[in-house]
């Protein structure tokens, strides 16, 4: 047996050869710049994008206190920050692999017969073995390991701006249910005069019964809104609760004055996306990690070689464990191979292939998405931007019209329907404009997460 041992040893300390394949990015659809991109402010480099407090940009302290929150008390992060402790220490356990082990062990009985004298056995031993990565199996373990780790910690970061996202969008609904209220208790007391009006002239014998019915039903509709809003804000403002980790009874947003600012959008170039976006990176880690999987599963094709040596020493008492007459050592060598498992290897290596194939689509695929969200996002703000002047010009112009209708009805020009066709028409008029100013600001959100975060231009 002896020729065996140079040849593993001198296995062992040769540099081994990798059986899995080098990694390369896989390729993926890109272009040189975005199609909806067309009039924005050019995006500093990757290098000096901020992923840092986005929300900042809108100037809104509730807001900033709120996102502040998310990060420490959301219970999704905190699953997602679990994870990558997981994966950080599965890295850990892979890497520890490369390494021999050494162990320590300690034995001592007693024993004896009915015409035997009893007899003391003490026996001290130092192990270890180590299995030399020849072939390259134990590496690209921790090579898949590290990808799994990285693709965690894209998982975390993807799991922190989704819930801040979700929290500001939820924030800017309860602010767009405030305003709605606002506006709404300055159209009840405006359609409650109307009434009033209406009931004198009925009362006067001006117009008939019919016109205070209007007016009732009007102010009734107006009220059923007013209540509706009610329940959206507590749904938004229960999410909020949730989000930074309260239970909704724990937690109130007091009503304060909407701050509709809209940040200005620097734009990034196509190629630095696929920089910044957590979801793009842990699809490409987990790339990685599968194709790690595949120099497993070939080393399988090789033998298992395994090295052990130990040291001890055997006594009746226990100084003679120290004793150099009685140390015991030992040294030993395996090698294992597969000689027939009915292609069960080989299907090993297919399956691995596979499942890097899949990993390789999935990535493209979230490349792709990535670029329809933020192609998507640049049309939405870019249409919603126009779409505000106009509404706002469409709204100032109901106003007008409801109060000449108004007036023409006073001088009993017009039947009442007219007004109430106009009142309606300035209705839908003012919250559109409102909803219009939240959709801008919920359309950035979402901005900001399809270009992976947040961003602070340069200063020249």
């Amino acid at each position: 047996m002896r020729p065996i041992f140079p040849l593993v040893l001198a296995a062992a300390l040769t540099a081994g050869c990798a059986v899995g394949p080098a990694y390369q990015v896989p390729a993926a659809p890109t272009s040189a710049s975005f199609k909806e991109a067309a009039g924005w402010s050019p995006a500093a480099p990757a290098d000096a994008l901020d992923r840092g407090p986005w929300w900042t940009l809108f100037n809104d302290p509730v807001l900033s206190s709120l996102a502040s929150q998310v990060e420490v008390s959301n219970q999704n992060v905190a699953a997602a920050v679990a994870s990558y402790a997981a994966a950080r220490a599965a890295l850990a356990q892979q890497r520890a692999s490369l390494f021999p082990s050494v162990n320590l062990g300690l034995l001592g009985d007693r024993s004896g017969g009915r015409d035997q004298d009893s007899a003391s056995n003490y026996r001290l031993n130092i192990g270890g073995s180590w299995e030399p990565d020849v072939w390259g199996r134990l590496r690209a373990g921790v090579s898949g390991a590290s990808a799994g780790a990285a693709a965690s910690a894209a998982d975390l970061a993807a799991a922190r701006l989704s819930a801040q996202g979700e929290l500001a969008i939820n924030y800017f609904a309860v602010r767009q249910s405030d305003a709605q209220k606002a506006l709404l208790a300055t159209t009840l007391d405006g359609y409650e005069r109307v009434l009033t009006i209406t009931r004198n002239r009925y009362e006067a014998g001006i117009v008939g019964k019919s016109d205070v019915l209007q007016a009732e039903t009007q102010l009734a509709n107006a009220r059923i809104d007013e209540l509706a809003l009610t329940r959206s804000r507590a749904q938004s403002e229960h999410a909020i609760a949730i989000l930074i980790g309260k239970a909704p009874a724990n937690f109130a947003l007091v009503s304060a004055p909407w701050t509709a600012n809209v940040p200005d959008i620097p734009v990034l170039v196509p190629s630095t996306l696929l920089e910044r976006r957590p979801d793009i990176a842990g699809a490409e880690r987990r790339v990685a990690a599968a194709n790690a999987q595949i120099g497993i599963a070939r080393s399988a094709y090789y033998p298992n070689i395994g090295l052990s040596a130990s040291l001890g020493a055997g006594g009746s008492k226990m100084g003679e464990l120290f004793s150099a007459s009685n140390l015991l050592w030992s040294f030993g060598a395996s090698v294992a191979q597969s000689l027939f498992n009915a292609g069960a290897t080989r299907a090993n290596v297919a399956g691995a292939q596979a499942q890097h194939a899949v990993a390789v689509a999935r990535y493209r695929q979230t490349v792709l998405d990535a670029f329809g969200d933020v192609e998507n996002q640049l049309s939405a703000t870019r249409v919603l931007a126009q779409q505000q002047v106009l509404r706002r010009q469409a709204s100032s112009a109901a106003d007008q019209v409801e109060a000449q209708m108004l007036n023409r009805y006073k001088a009993g020009q017009v039947g009442y329907t007219e007004v109430v066709q106009a009142q309606s028409t300035a209705l839908s008029a003012r919250r559109s404009l409102v909803q219009s100013q939240a959709d801008r600001q919920t359309t950035t959100v979402a901005l900001i997460q399809s270009l992976g975060g947040g961003w602070q231009a340069s200063l020249e």
